[in-house]
């Protein structure tokens, strides 16, 4: 996952568009798209950090936020499943992983 991918996701979980993210930030428009070909700088990766209370780390794919990119790999590819399991009430994100975790131990049974 990019620095862009991971972006777009905070965005999305805040209910911005990326274009009202730049306008916040002071960016020019497409600024954060260039992000793509491009690495930005320490001080702008700094202000999106800090406007979503993040690490830079973590914008840099360095270090997760949070373990649900870790537990559930295919949500990185798909930024709505993502914000909707970080939405779950964690009862429900308990127990998803709990039968994940179940499911993991079926599979390795089947193996044997």
């Amino acid at each position: 996952m990019t620095t862009l991918d991971r972006i777009k996701i905070l965005c999305k979980e805040r209910g911005i568009t990326l274009s009202k993210l730049e306008q916040e930030l002071g960016y020019g428009q497409n600024s954060l798209y260039a992000w793509k070909k491009k690495n930005p700088t320490g001080a702008n990766l700094a202000k999106v950090a800090d406007y979503f209370n993040v690490s830079v780390d973590y914008l840099l794919g360095r270090d997760e936020a949070s373990n649900e990119e870790k537990e559930f790999e295919a949500f990185a590819n798909d930024p709505d499943l993502l914000v909707w399991y970080r939405n779950l009430p964690e009862h429900d994100a308990d127990e998803l992983r709990r039968l994940r975790a179940l499911w993991e131990i079926v599979q390795g049974e089947q193996k044997k």
